[in-house]
This record gives C-alpha cells, sequence and structure tokens, in this order.
C-alpha cells in the first residue's frame, strides 16, 4: 500500500513544517517537490533560543494497517540521521519513532513497526512499541543536538 508517491503533479499541501519555533527556537525547514519530482526537505536546525529540531508532518484520514508489518521508505539523505515517525492517533501526544542513517545516495530503508518506540519531546513513554493497527500521521524529523543544514529527497513511502 502506497501512503505517498511522490511526482512533479504531486499535492503537498497537506505536509506541513513544525520547527522548533512553536518553542521560541530559530530552525527554519521548508518543503516543497523538486525538479525531479522529489519531495524535497530542506533548512537549517538552529540551537538558538533552546531550539534543535525541524519535522516534517503528513496528517491524513485513518488508514487500517493491520494486514502491515513496515514502512518502506525510498528516500536519499545527506549523511545525516533522522528520525522517522508515526501516530496511530493524531490526538496522542507521543509519536513512535525510528532513526536511520543516511548515506548520500538513493535508499530503501524498512522499518519494521515492532522496532517504532513511543517518545513525546524527546523523552521514552513507557508503553509497548508500536502495533500497527491504524495511523493518521506520519512524519520525517532531524535535531541531533548540533546546528546543521539539511537535505532528505523522498521519493514514496509505502507498506509492506
Amino acid at each position: 500500500m502506497t501512503i505517498f508517491d511522490f511526482s512533479s503533479t504531486s499535492d503537498v499541501s497537506d505536509w506541513k513544517i513544525v520547527d522548533d519555533v512553536v518553542m521560541g527556537g530559530r530552525s527554519d525547514g521548508h518543503f516543497k517537490i523538486n525538479d525531479d519530482g522529489h519531495g524535497d526537505y530542506s533548512g537549517k536546525v538552529s540551537l538558538e533560543n533552546n531550539g534543535g529540531f525541524s519535522s516534517l508532518h503528513y496528517e491524513f484520514e485513518s488508514i487500517d494497517t493491520k494486514d502491515y508489518s513496515k514502512f518502506i521508505l525510498k528516500i536519499k539523505g545527506d549523511g545525516k540521521p533522522y528520525q522517522f515517525r508515526v501516530k496511530d492517533k493524531r490526538s496522542h501526544r507521543y509519536s513512535y519513532i525510528f532513526q536511520f542513517s543516511t548515506t548520500g545516495a538513493w535508499q530503501t530503508i524498512a522499518i519494521p513497526f515492532s522496532e517504532m518506540s513511543a517518545a513525546f519531546r524527546g523523552r521514552s513513554v513507557d508503553i509497548p512499541n508500536f502495533e500497527g493497527e491504524q495511523m493518521e500521521e506520519i512524519a520525517f524529523l532531524i535535531g541531533n543536538k548540533k546546528e546543521e543544514t539539511f537535505q532528505l529527497l523522498i521519493d514514496s513511502i509505502s507498506l509492506k
């Protein structure tokens, strides 16, 4: 099942940037479709004013995911680590998180639901890992505790 397959005609109006400016920080993320038809998430993470993260969120109507066990990401990063996040319910404050590394080349990254642990504002939440029954939001986040520019190209996000 495809959650999102980027192309030059993709409508990305439901993809939203949430940076640390929500709490006074100065990080600055951007998202667009690039000339090759990929999602292009880029910007700068700043530690100013207790900042330190940028995230890109995609909310959608609840998807029944009982028949699936993992995410498949086709991405090209800049050699930095990122987090992939999912929320089973948008109303939950916590997300289920998986950290992955990028190489600078196109990669296919498989993320088993069972390896996504719950966290809220960088702290673990004592509940079981993602059970994969349903989902209403996915997100990418960069927050490596240092000032840095970043760029993550996204080709597709699917379930297997």
